[in-house]
């Protein structure tokens, strides 16, 4: 049975670098961690994972991306797998696209970049944590 998913969406290869190994650092093996620089991307990834039965429990995304903004992403995740913990990681989501996401995709938490690798390793272990609706 393949490992959980953690998948990560920014346009900008060392932030993702980034997030992988501090998700690594805080998780070790327990999560599989795959990274797409963007929404189109992504969306190719998370059809590949379900066609090898894995399981994509977090997406942490970024939202000023080329050709698709993060929250019409996740959005359209959201339609598809309403169960998977939506983050939003930015530095320059207007506050009606952090709001669209929140009413539309169930969003779990909106970070601010530069972002603190403790609140990003909570708000993923509060969106995972059973007492979660």
């Amino acid at each position: 049975m393949p490992k959980p998913v953690i998948l990560c969406v920014d346009d900008e290869r060392v932030i993702l670098e980034s997030l992988r190994t501090q998700l690594r650092t805080a998780f070790g093996e327990r999560y599989l961690y795959e990274t797409a620089e963007s929404a189109e991307e992504a969306l190719e990834i998370i059809d590949e994972l379900q066609g090898d039965s894995a399981d994509i429990i977090v997406i942490v995304s970024d939202w000023l991306m080329p050709k698709v903004r993060g929250d019409e992403f996740l959005i359209q995740v959201h339609q598809r797998f309403p169960k998977v913990v939506k983050v939003m990681l930015t530095g320059q989501a207007d506050e009606a696209a952090i709001q669209r996401a929140i009413e539309q995709a169930n969003l779990h938490r909106c970070l601010y970049k530069p972002w603190h690798s403790d609140e990003l390793v909570e708000t993923i272990r509060s969106g995972l944590s059973p007492e979660q609706p």
